[in-house]
């Protein structure tokens, strides 16, 4: 086994997880539910960043149902942007982790 080949492959590696944690980073992806009535961004890493709901989602005649409904909106579109992390966080990630062995990263959730 050649001790220089292995240090350069670990160093190797370990450039391209810093390079896919930085893409994580920069990263932002948007889930929608309603139609586009409500919008939610998170950071490639899965921090909310910005929700956005449409003034049509507001009935004014009827405060309670529309705060209901509002409510499961935003949980559904904070869902769809969770889904979105989770399969950009895959790409990323990914053939990284398999390269470890499959055994995942401590501290990253689905690695």
């Amino acid at each position: 086994m050649d001790m220089q080949a292995l240090l350069q492959q670990a160093q190797q590696m370990q450039q391209q997880l810093v390079e896919a944690q930085q893409a994580l980073e920069d990263a932002e992806v948007e889930g929608t539910s309603g139609g586009g009535l409500v919008k939610v961004k998170l950071s490639g890493r899965g921090q909310v960043e910005d929700i956005t709901i449409a003034p049509e989602a507001v009935d004014p005649d009827d405060a309670s149902d529309t705060a209901e409904t509002i409510a499961d909106l935003v949980l559904a579109a904070i869902r769809d942007a969770e889904a979105q992390v989770e399969r950009l966080q895959q790409e990323k990630m990914g053939p990284l982790t398999q390269g470890l062995g499959g055994g995942g990263i401590p501290g990253l959730p689905g690695f």
